[in-house]
């Protein structure tokens, strides 16, 4: 199932300078988190959300997310497919090779790490473990997303 929810401060129609956000992870806990997070600091993004890597693919190569100002935010442990896996799959794909990739996970592994920046990810987050750490974290990236002009 794919799931589209528009996480912003006003009620205005999609702005050229709004990210859209592909969430990858299979846990509603952190995906509801992510949500509360973005909301709570105002933070205006059409989020996408997809549960496993199958999901992913069909959003990213799929007409129902706009093909500009594109992010992926990517938990590495997930069902079916691992988000490393996953991550391999879309670098192998000319038309989503580019797109930047933020893997936020609660492995703190080194391997997963090295191999996550072999694929050429933007960023590695683990997984604050508060509330307002998690918070902190998106509007953190968020700035970082606005600062390089995706």
């Amino acid at each position: 199932m794919i799931a589209r929810v528009t996480v912003s401060d006003s009620g205005d129609t999609m702005d050229r300078r709004e990210l859209n956000l592909l969430l990858i992870d299979d846990d509603e806990v952190d995906i509801i988190t992510v949500k509360r997070a973005f909301s709570n600091a105002q933070i205006s993004t059409n989020l996408f959300v997809a549960r496993d890597g199958t999901e992913a693919l069909a959003i990213l190569r799929g007409t129902e997310m706009p093909a500009t100002r594109r992010i992926v935010m990517l938990d590495l442990e997930m069902p079916r497919v691992s988000g490393i896996e996953l991550l391999r799959t879309i670098r192998d794909d000319p038309a989503l090779r580019s797109l930047p990739v933020v893997v936020m996970t609660t492995s703190s592994d080194e391997r997963d790490r090295k191999a996550a920046f072999d694929l050429h990810v933007a960023g590695y987050i683990v997984k604050p473990l508060t509330f307002q750490a998690f918070t902190d974290a998106m509007v953190m990236l968020n700035k970082y997303w606005q600062l390089m002009e995706i």
